[in-house]
Parts: structure tokens; sequence; C-alpha cells
């Protein structure tokens, strides 16, 4: 019997539209959820393209002078989003860059709205228990604060599943080498490049 072939890691697109002709002097802004892989994809999609690369969450603790955790605690959520919607819009006028965000910021609806009119939004989607395994080697995410992994992130998912949707291009981001999910995004942005198709 033949052996199934691996799924690609694209999924088909949200919608079938073209890039924007310019595309190449916005930023690329990764979304998805914590776990996802968007800063390590984001570093090595940046460096494929030869592009800076910029992490929103490290730009905020760096606005603000203490981690993300402590933000949370002492200030709360709605605090913190409004921050980050500062801190990003502030990264998305300078250009072209790869730019990876936190997992709540594609949620902001004003945040969202700027990303889309901006930039051009990648969605790195992933199987909860694939995000399971990424979020345990790392302990400081603060919605799983002494709550268990998979249920926040299954909470999480059916939320903000219908936000990510909306970013123009989705991508598997599968348990496998981060470079896979980083030739999936170059592949889409190719066939999606009005210039390739003239």
């Amino acid at each position: 019997m033949k052996q199934a072939e691996a799924p690609s890691p694209a999924i088909a697109a949200t919608d079938g539209k073209r890039l924007r002709p310019d595309w190449r002097r916005r930023p690329i802004v990764l979304v998805g959820l914590m776990g996802s892989g968007k800063s390590t994809v984001g570093k090595r999609l940046a460096a494929r393209l030869h592009w800076p690369f910029v992490d929103a969450d490290a730009e905020i603790e760096t606005a603000a002078q203490m981690p993300i955790s402590d933000i949370f605690s002492r200030f709360g959520e709605p605090h913190f989003r409004d921050g980050e919607r500062r801190v990003i819009a502030r990264l998305m006028e300078t250009g072209h860059k790869v730019i990876a965000t936190g997992g709540g910021a594609f949620v902001d609806a004003a945040t969202r709205e700027l990303i889309l009119r901006d930039g051009t939004a990648v969605w790195l989607d992933a199987e909860i228990d694939t995000l399971v395994q990424r979020v345990a080697r790392r302990g400081h995410r603060p919605l799983l604060v002494d709550r268990d992994p998979k249920q926040v992130l299954t909470e999480l998912m059916a939320v903000r599943g219908p936000c990510y949707a909306q970013a123009p291009i989705r991508i598997l981001s599968a348990n496998g080498p981060h470079e896979e999910t980083v030739n999936a995004i170059l592949d889409e942005l190719r066939r999606r490049d009005p210039k390739a198709h003239t």
C-alpha cells in the first residue's frame, strides 16, 4: 500500500486575495496563540528576507521596564493591552520588518485593524497538543499560572480563533523543524505577490 504523504505546512489562506503591491515595504506581523512559534519563526523569516526582526513583547518590557508577568499582576490585562497597542503602532510606523506579537494582540480590535491596514498578518496556527508541549518549556506565561495549559489553550483558541482567522495568510506551525514553517510562509508570500503574476 502506498504511504500517504505528510500534509503541507501551508493551509488554505483565509481569503484568496493577493498581497498589496507594496507589501515588501510593510511589516509582516505574526499572530497566533502562545507556543505557535512566532518569535522563533519570526527571527528565521526575517533572516531569510534580510529584514529586521522585532519581538513586540520584548519591546513592551523595555518600554515598561518590567516583565510582562509583572505588568499583568500589578496593573491588569486592560492596562497591558493598552500599552501593547501603542508599542505595536510605533513598530508598524517604520516600514518593512518582521514583528512577532503576543498571543492576545490580534484579539484587540484596534490593534487588529492597525495590523490588517498597514501590514501583512500571518496566523501561525498549531494543534493544541503541540502548543502544550511548547509552552511547557517556558514558565513565564501569565495566563498559565496555576492552571492546566491544555484547558487554557483550548479556551483561548475558542475565543481567539475567529480573530486570528481574519489574517489573510494562515500557516500550520507543525511539530517539525521551524524552517518548514518559514518555507511555507515564503511560498505563500510568493504565490500571492502581484508582481510574481505579471
